[in-house]
């Protein structure tokens, strides 16, 4: 086991030989790690945090930490991390709490880079980028493949849909359309479908070209949401029918 001489590893703490724990960093006594994680240098893993194998964090991080929220009372709540995540320098992620379901998840092969918060009780999947200093609220939902631009910040109770891009600055205030290109210029629009990551992530043209047809029935065309929704639906394919029903079951509505 490689553990620094300067590391603290509390009583309780589990922590494989293949991990290697670096200068200063701390390990509470309720810290779960898996096989082969890489802790850098002055990184605090703290409260009921169970974390996957072959993760790298970075210096100065606080993962676990109790949750920036006024009502909470030191319950103990949880934080879960899967594998082959990179969590950069100055990431801070607080674990759930009671009111908001009590736990806080980051699925795996994820990237967060420096400076990035995910919030109480948030969920983020896997295959995720978070891009410098980009802000999750408390109860933010990312779906799979998306990326969130530098400095964004997402409001409480938002989700970001699959395959979903964020331009950097972005204030992200309702949900973001599954397979969009969603940034501001001088306000928050949509502007389609994310065709270049789609096609870097193996989508066939077919695929690509029927969710841009229901991104310009969405985007472009004079119908209002209900009615381009209902010529939506007769298009083909599983990545439109997935639109559709994020469109539907949205609570802060959609930016369009």
């Amino acid at each position: 086991m490689s553990i620094h001489p300067s590391a603290v590893i509390a009583a309780g703490a589990v922590v494989p030989a293949s991990c290697s724990i670096g200068p200063f960093c701390t390990v509470g006594p309720e810290v779960v790690l898996g096989e082969e994680n890489t802790l850098i240098s002055h990184v605090v893993l703290d409260g009921h945090t169970r974390i996957g194998a072959r993760n790298t964090v970075y210096s100065f991080t606080a993962i676990g930490v109790p949750p920036q929220d006024l009502k909470y009372h030191g319950e103990p709540t949880q934080l879960e991390i899967g594998d082959n995540n990179t969590i950069r320098e100055n990431v801070t992620i607080s674990r759930g709490t009671v009111g908001g379901g009590g736990t806080t998840r980051l699925g795996s092969d994820c990237l967060l880079m420096a400076g990035v918060h995910i919030g109480h009780d948030s969920q983020v999947g896997s295959h995720c980028i978070l891009a410098n200093c980009a802000t999750l609220a408390g109860h933010v939902t990312i779906e799979d493949y998306s990326t969130v631009g530098a400095f964004c910040p997402v409001h409480q109770f938002c989700t970001v849909g699959k395959h979903a891009f964020i331009g950097g600055g972005t204030i992200v205030t309702q949900d973001v359309l599954p397979f969009s290109k969603t940034s501001a210029r001088r306000e928050n629009k949509a502007f389609g479908a994310n065709s270049m990551g789609l096609e870097r992530r193996g989508f066939s043209p077919e695929r690509i070209r029927l969710i841009q047809k229901a991104f310009r029935l969405l985007l472009v065309s004079k119908l209002n949401t209900t009615q381009a929704v209902e010529k939506m639906r007769e298009l083909e394919g599983e990545d439109v029918a997935l639109l559709v029903s994020f469109i539907e079951r949205s609570a802060r509505g959609v930016i369009k």
